[in-house]
């Protein structure tokens, strides 16, 4: 992965894993054009110390017009790596005759569903021999899944994979190499304080795995070790 600069469209980088993803790809050498939902103060200060190697567009991603828009103004762009980083949890602890419906739908549209339009959007924008990840779960696999727990969560994440697989059928690009990443349970607010891995440890291992599995052509689920997960 020498030569000319790569440059990485991470969209949902404001905090978390995805700034986190931010800060290791400048770190790695690359230009990166991240986009927020609302303005982050710890990604701007990035923006600021980045010699003009990052960029900050605003992005909802459950709103088609703004995905239209942005797709239009970034149009001559060309990325190396399409990144896209969504999730959120609902229902926590409920069975599921208890969660109200926004609260399903709003998890299904956020984590499942935007992911796969916004990569739709974007996919011509994916430079050849280019990737494009979607930051998915080692809860979203059927053939691991015999607790049951966060079983919404699940399930989106669950819809997210069987959604990539179609995304990479439809895309009959062979030189597109297409990842479902499992991150490690991870300090940030979704996984909590107490979960086992910083997120200096998993955005590592995630960019490793990336660059490992450069140029296949191919798809996958595995996690930030590069272990291959059951769909």
């Amino acid at each position: 992965m020498g030569g000319a600069m790569k440059h990485a469209l991470i969209v949902g980088g404001s905090q978390g894993l995805g700034l986190g993803l931010v800060r290791e790809h400048l770190g790695r050498g690359w230009r990166v054009t991240a986009t927020v939902r609302s303005p982050s103060p710890e990604l701007e200060f990035l923006r600021q110390q980045a010699n003009g190697c990052l960029t900050i567009e605003q992005l909802d991603i459950v709103k088609l017009d703004q995905v239209s828009a942005l797709a239009r103004k970034l149009s001559d762009q060309n990325f190396d790596l399409l990144f896209l980083n969504a999730g959120i949890m609902a229902g926590r602890g409920l069975p599921l005759s208890d969660v109200p419906e926004p609260d399903i739908s709003g998890i299904f549209l956020t984590n499942a569903i935007s992911p796969i339009r916004v990569a739709d959007a974007f996919a011509v924008t994916v430079a050849p021999d280019g990737m494009i990840a979607f930051m998915s779960s080692i809860l979203g696999s059927i053939g691991t899944n015999d607790d049951g727990r966060a079983e919404l969560y699940r399930a989106s994440k669950a819809a997210l994979n069987s959604l990539v697989r179609s995304f990479r059928a439809r895309h009959k690009r062979r030189d597109l190499t297409v990842l479902a990443l499992h991150p490690g349970v991870v300090r940030t607010s979704m996984g909590g304080a107490a979960a086992p891995l910083d997120i200096e440890t998993s955005v590592r291992g995630l960019a490793d795995v990336m660059e490992a599995r450069w140029g296949r052509g191919s798809q996958a689920f595995v996690d930030y070790q590069n272990e291959i997960i059951p769909w």
